[in-house]
């Protein structure tokens, strides 16, 4: 069975004959066994069954699987910033373990209160205020609610294609229909409009000679007529990626100014460093009134995320916005330290801007090489390759597509395919050139095999 081109999302197919012939011809049977029994026991649902591969160990960039396998992982659900089996989260994991090792609710913590106060002071403007949750999804619950108390509203503009979490309440704002597809009823009041991605921009801005802003027209126009808006929420670089222009978020800035509407930031998958600077935004010059974190803030070992939020925008002490029962959690709260001053003392923010520009420039010239390459693009270590069949029509290469994510596997590189046809390469932040390198090698091979199999 394939997967619809409609449910193609920011995930790897799943269910087509090329997984199948994976299955069978590269894992050898202790391997399968174990997929079989992981299958038999788990709920199946798309994007994780049938799984890929099965894992025994991972440190730094790489992953090994249950055969030996040692590969570089340019996946990572975005949550290896400081690479796999970081020794200072370790350590800290530890430590803390030793001593407290979780906070009853209506307790504090040092460890707690030390996160939320290093997390306003790396976070940018007004933004003083913290809460904490056990994922991302749970996160974005808090924003929303917070939201609804400070404005008295509960509508919301978010995009399509977007993914904000899998709970009722996030894949309401969320854009991707794998997730929409025949749930039943969501959130009232979530409106969506179209992303800014210049590349398949709904009103062809490419063919007027780039990106002039009719998208965020649009939202401003949404804002007015709708004229009740609580929050536009968006993250501020789409993870295919897509990097708008920096007035296009400052347009929305102004535009929710006016109109009495918050601006939320997901920055769950790429805040801290991995677009070269501790917060994505901050490419922008733009301050939300909440931002959003999560993923990597565990160290790539424990889930943890939270909001961070401007002071004005404590007005909830009455009402409960999260009240989870780790929200104050100790050892959580250590792992996130630790990954914090891991990404300052080790300069990661430098090592993504270099590492990231270098391999933009690579694959710049992999472009000129391959015809299949439609568009390249990328932000630090956030980075895209496009896959088309034809360059004019931009018609999305899908076959090809996976049938090189399934090599690149073969040569020892694993990255996130997205969109049905988009390489998507979002490594730790502690690689070297010197395994971009390898990694670029790898997928140049790749696209050399798939470009004989056209010919013939």
């Amino acid at each position: 069975m394939s997967q619809p081109d409609n449910l193609k999302s920011e995930g790897d197919v799943n269910l087509s004959a090329l997984r199948e012939v994976w299955y069978n011809n590269d894992l050898d049977a202790a391997t399968r066994n174990l997929l079989d029994e992981d299958a038999r026991y788990f709920l199946h649902q798309s994007l994780s069954t049938p799984c890929l591969n099965a894992l025994q160990s991972c440190d730094g960039i790489y992953i090994e699987d249950a055969q030996g396998r040692r590969t570089m992982d340019f996946h990572g659900n975005y949550a290896h910033q400081v690479g796999y089996g970081n020794p200072d989260v370790i350590a800290a994991i530890i430590k803390q373990m030793q001593t407290l090792s979780f906070s009853v609710r209506r307790y504090t913590n040092k460890t707690a209160v030390a996160l939320a106060k290093k997390l306003t002071e790396l976070a940018p403007g007004d933004l003083n205020r913290v809460l904490f949750a056990p994922g991302g999804a749970e996160a974005i619950g808090m924003a929303l609610k917070l939201a609804r108390v400070a404005t008295g509203r509960h509508k919301t503009i978010s995009m399509w294609d977007s993914f904000h979490g899998a709970t009722l309440d996030a894949i309401s704002i969320g854009g991707e229909q794998i997730f929409r597809n025949n749930i039943g009823p969501l959130l009232p009041g979530s409106e969506h409009v179209p992303p800014p991605d210049e590349y398949r921009c709904l009103w062809e801005c490419h063919t007027r000679g780039g990106c002039d802003l009719k998208c965020a027209n649009y939202i401003e126009y949404v804002l007015e007529k709708e004229g009740d808006i609580a929050a536009v929420i968006a993250e501020p670089i789409r993870s295919i990626p897509t990097i708008p222009k920096p007035e296009y978020w400052q347009r929305i800035r102004a535009a929710c100014d006016r109109h009495g509407t918050l601006l939320i930031f997901d920055e769950i998958p790429h805040a801290l460093g991995r677009a070269g600077r501790m917060f994505t935004c901050e490419h922008f010059n733009v301050v939300p009134d909440i931002l959003v974190i999560g993923k990597g803030l565990g160290g790539g070992i424990l889930p943890w995320a939270g909001i961070i939020a401007r002071n004005g925008l404590n007005v909830a002490a009455e009402r409960a916005l999260g009240h989870y029962t780790h929200e104050k959690n100790p050892v959580l709260c250590a792992a996130a330290l630790a990954t914090l001053n891991y990404i300052e003392d080790h300069h990661l923010m430098e090592n993504a801007r270099l590492v990231g520009a270098y391999a933009l420039e690579r694959m710049r010239v992999m472009m000129d090489a391959h015809s299949l390459i439609g568009d390249v693009r990328g932000i630090g270590l956030m980075l895209g390759i496009e896959l088309v069949r034809d360059r004019q029509t931009r018609e999305r290469a899908t076959e090809a597509a996976e049938r090189i994510m399934y090599s690149a596997l073969r040569r020892g590189l694993s990255f996130k395919l997205m969109m049905g046809n988009i390489i998507g390469l979002f490594p730790p932040l502690t690689i070297t050139q010197a395994q971009m390198d390898e990694a670029l090698d790898i997928i140049g091979a790749c696209l050399s095999e798939e470009a004989s199999v056209e010919e013939i």
